[in-house]
């Protein structure tokens, strides 16, 4: 059965100031509706108390909660679903242990990419980037899509949801709809604004 895949994903980040559990009560307070925890700096047990924690407040605002790369916690935490940042991973594998109920998305970042993790058949959806230059993934190298990047998608014939991701603001979000993708991911232009509820309903209202 296809699975639910909300447009607009809110992506939290380790940041000093703010933990990730109030990033997301902030978010979901102000209407995010999907949520990735992205978190990678703390050990397994702290990990494992704050999604659970997020979790809750998830469940309170009716909000879906997928974790970042954390798939071997799957079967410990409320969550949802999981999302996959390695392009290398084996997606495949992590889909049999996290079960066929639970969201699996995954990051890549070119066309051909797309096309081999689409004939694997696991992936619920994918975020496709960075679509600029990002300073939530500095390790991604990668050269920025642009607009024209996500156009090119529509002679790939993709038929699982391609989530524009890296670098997103909020005046991008018109043009990048009229490219044909199926929804955006924003992290450091909700997070590291001075009033991050503002730029969730901003984004929601250019989003609907």
């Amino acid at each position: 059965m296809k699975k639910y895949i909300s447009r607009f994903h809110y992506v939290t980040q380790d940041m000093p100031g703010r933990s990730h559990v109030q990033q997301v009560q902030i978010a979901c307070g102000a209407g995010a509706n999907w949520v990735q925890y992205h978190c990678m700096s703390k050990p397994e047990d702290e990990l494992i108390d704050e999604i659970n924690e997020i979790a809750e407040i998830c469940d309170d605002w009716g909000a879906t909660l997928i974790i970042a790369n954390h798939y071997d916690l799957i079967d410990r935490v409320d969550a949802q679903g999981v999302h996959i940042d390695d392009i290398d991973a084996d997606l495949p594998t992590i889909r049999k242990i996290i079960g066929a109920d639970k969201t699996l998305g995954a990051s890549v970042n070119d066309a051909d990419e797309l096309l081999k993790l689409q004939s694997t058949g696991v992936v619920d959806y994918y975020a496709y980037g960075p679509f600029s230059s990002t300073l939530t993934d500095d390790s991604n190298d990668n050269a920025p899509l642009g607009f024209n990047g996500y156009r090119k998608l529509e002679k790939l014939g993709i038929s699982i949801p391609v989530i524009a991701a890296g670098g997103i603001q909020l005046d991008d979000v018109e043009p990048l709809l009229q490219t044909g993708i199926d929804g955006i991911a924003v992290s450091s232009a909700i997070n590291l604004v001075a009033d991050p509820a503002a730029s969730v309903k901003e984004f929601y209202r250019k989003m609907y």
